[in-house]
């Protein structure tokens, strides 16, 4: 199990904390796996600082996927993807 620290905006951190939101999308330039913790530290995009706030969630499911898997890399560049919680 690794802790892996990353910024989250204030409206972001406020949905994970409230509980509204259960999911995080993120760049895959790291490693992550099932069972690792994220430390999600509040920074403000307009100060460009950290506003002190942080919370620590777990990792219970990753998918990694490749834009082109499903031979739609065009469609999803055009579109965009949702990601849908449930």
């Amino acid at each position: 199990m690794k802790i892996i620290k990353k910024k989250i905006w204030p409206e972001y951190f406020n949905n994970i904390k409230s509980g509204k939101k259960k999911f995080e999308l993120r760049l895959a330039d790291f490693d992550i796996e099932g069972g690792d913790k994220l430390l999600l530290q509040e920074w403000n995009p307009e100060t460009k600082e950290y506003t002190g706030r942080e919370m620590e969630v777990e990792a219970k499911y990753v998918l990694k996927f490749d834009l082109d898997k499903f031979g739609q890399k065009e469609d999803i560049e055009k579109h965009g993807l949702f990601i849908i919680q449930f």
